[in-house]
C-alpha cells in the first residue's frame, strides 16, 4: 500500500458519489412507479435469471431507542418496543405482495438487515421475521447473512439468537471510543463492551466481524483517534469500515445538536486518515477500496484479490451482482434494470400497503447509456480496471468513440499518477486506488452535466 501524504489527500479530495449505484439515487424519479416496480418482478420471474442468479435481500428496521447526532439514515426514535411488532405485519405484507409477483421460493444468496436499529426488535420479532422471509425464500448455503448490531441493544445471549436464526456475519456500530468523543454525538458505550460482543461473537462461531468508525466528529483529535485505532486494531475485527462524517445539518435534522465549533478543520481530517491508514496498513489490513479495509484472510479481501469483487447499495461484496429486493421503509431495491425505494414516512408506507400495493415511491428505468456507463464505474470501483474490448462487446459500442471526452479528461489523471491509459485499456495505480471513485466521476454523465456536488460526502 503506498503512503498517502496529507498533501496528497489535500490535493484530490473533492465531494463525490459513493456509486453504490448508478445512476445514483438522487436522480431516482416520482415518475417510476408501483407498476414500474411490479411489471420489473414479472419480467424477472418469466425470464431465465430467476433460475440461474440468486436475489439479496435488504431489510430495513427503521426504529432506534436514542438518538446518535452524528447520524443521516432514515429512523424512528422511539422507545415503544410495540412498534416493532405493527412494523412486521406490514413487512409481512410487502413480501407477500413480491412474492405475488415474484413467485415463492426464488433463492437468495445474500440477506444485510440495516437500520435504525435491527437490535431493536426483540429476538421473539426476529425470530418471526426470519420464519418470514424463509416461507416466502429459498436461503442459499453457504450466503452472506448479517445484521448491524448496536452494542448497547444485545449481550452474548442475544448474539447466540441470532446465530440460531441463521446470521452469520456482524456489523458492530462503534464510531469511536473516546468518552468525550461519545458524549459530544449522544452515543455512550464502553470499549469493554464491545470487546466482550466480539469475543463472544467469535466463540459462536461468526463467519465475520465487521466494526464502523467516523473520523471528522466533534471533539475528535487525531491523537484521541489515533488510540481509539489501537484499541480497534487490538480488537482484530475481520472488516473494518472507515467513514468520513459530512456534516449537514440543513439536510438532517440531528447534525444540528453538533456544535460546528466543537468539528475538527478540514486540515486535522486530513491528517487523521492519514494516520488512519498508516495505522490499518502497518496492522495488516488490506484497502478493499472506497473507506473498507479486511484483514488478508477475509472473504473481502480474497474476492479483491482474485479479481471477484462486486459493489451494491450495502457496499463492496463478494456476491455476483444480482437483483436486490428492498423491504421496509425507504428501502431501496434493484431488479433487473430498474431502480425502485419505498415511502421514507413510516405512514406514506403503510398507506400503500393498507390499499394492497408495493409502497415505491420513485426509482429509475436505465437507459442505455445508463447501461453502458453503470458497467463502467463498476468496473473500475470494484477491479481498478477496464478493457475497452469487453465494454464494447457487452455494448456494441466503440469504447473510445464513445468517451472521448472522458478520455480527455483522463489525461490529467494519468500524469497525476493515478490511471495509466493504453490503447487496450484503463488501469487505475496502487495510489489511484485510493481516489478511485474520483476517476469513476469522468464517466458520470448526471454528474458533468449538473456539476451539484454540495449533496455529497468527500472522495476518501
Amino acid at each position: 500500500m503506498p503512503t498517502l501524504s496529507p498533501e496528497l489527500i489535500q490535493r484530490f479530495d473533492v465531494s463525490g458519489p459513493r456509486y453504490t449505484s448508478y445512476p445514483t439515487a438522487d436522480r431516482f424519479v416520482e415518475a417510476f412507479t408501483s407498476d414500474h416496480f411490479t411489471q420489473a418482478l414479472e419480467q424477472r420471474r418469466d425470464g431465465a435469471r430467476a433460475m440461474v442468479l440468486p436475489l439479496s435481500l435488504y431489510v430495513h428496521i427503521p426504529f432506534c431507542e436514542s438518538l446518535c447526532y452524528f447520524c443521516a439514515c432514515n429512523k424512528i426514535i422511539t422507545k415503544h418496543h410495540d412498534r416493532g411488532a405493527a412494523y412486521l405485519c406490514y413487512l409481512s405484507r410487502e413480501v407477500d405482495l413480491h412474492t405475488a409477483h415474484l413467485g415463492v421460493g426464488q433463492t437468495i444468496s445474500q440477506l444485510h438487515l440495516g437500520g435504525g436499529t435491527p437490535t431493536f426488535l426483540s429476538d421473539s420479532e426476529l425470530q418471526e421475521l426470519m420464519t418470514m422471509l424463509r416461507r416466502s425464500f429459498t436461503f442459499a448455503p453457504g450466503g452472506e447473512y448479517s445484521i448491524e448490531v448496536d452494542p448497547r441493544t444485545v449481550n452474548a445471549a442475544r448474539l447466540a439468537k441470532l446465530a440460531a436464526l441463521g446470521f452469520n456475519r456482524l456489523s458492530f456500530g462503534v464510531q469511536d471510543f473516546d468518552p468525550a468523543v461519545q458524549k459530544a454525538v449522544h452515543r455512550v458505550q464502553p470499549a469493554e463492551q464491545v470487546f466482550a460482543l466480539v469475543e463472544s461473537a467469535r466463540t459462536l462461531g461468526f463467519e465475520s466481524i465487521n466494526v464502523d468508525l467516523i473520523y471528522g466528529l466533534p471533539q475528535q483529535t487525531p491523537e484521541s483517534f489515533d488510540r481509539t485505532l489501537e484499541q480497534i486494531i487490538q480488537l482484530r475485527p475481520d472488516r473494518i469500515a472507515l467513514y468520513a462524517y459530512a456534516h449537514l445539518p440543513e439536510r438532517f435534522k440531528p447534525q444540528r445538536h453538533i456544535q460546528t465549533s466543537e468539528l475538527p478543520t478540514g486540515g486535522t481530517k486530513v491528517s487523521m486518515l492519514s494516520r488512519s491508514l498508516s495505522a490499518l496498513q502497518s496492522a495488516g489490513y488490506v484497502y478493499v477500496g472506497m473507506d473498507h479495509f479486511a484483514l488478508p484472510t477475509d472473504s473481502l479481501a480474497v474476492a479483491k484479490r482474485q479479481g471477484r469483487l462486486h459493489r451494491n447499495f450495502q457496499g463492496y461484496s463478494t456476491q455476483p451482482d444480482c437483483d436486490l429486493i428492498g423491504l421496509g421503509v425507504s428501502a431501496i431495491g434493484k431488479v433487473g434494470a430498474t431502480y425502485s425505494q419505498n415511502a421514507k414516512t413510516m405512514e406514506e408506507y403503510c398507506d400503500f400497503l393498507d390499499q394492497g400495493r408495493l409502497p415505491v415511491v420513485r426509482g429509475l428505468a436505465l437507459t442505455r447509456d445508463d447501461l453502458v456507463r453503470r458497467t463502467v464505474i463498476m468496473a473500475l470501483m470494484c477491479h481498478g480496471q477496464l478493457p475497452f474490448e469487453s465494454i464494447e462487446l457487452a455494448h456494441l459500442i466503440d469504447f473510445k468513440s464513445y468517451f472521448a471526452a472522458e478520455l480527455v479528461t483522463l489525461r490529467s489523471m494519468e500524469e497525476q499518477g493515478l490511471i495509466e491509459i493504453n490503447d487496450t485499456s484503463i488501469l487505475v495505480t496502487a495510489m489511484g486506488w485510493f481516489f478511485v471513485r474520483g476517476v469513476a466521476m469522468v464517466f458520470d454523465r448526471y454528474l458533468q452535466a449538473d456539476r451539484t456536488r454540495a449533496r455529497f460526502s468527500k472522495i476518501i
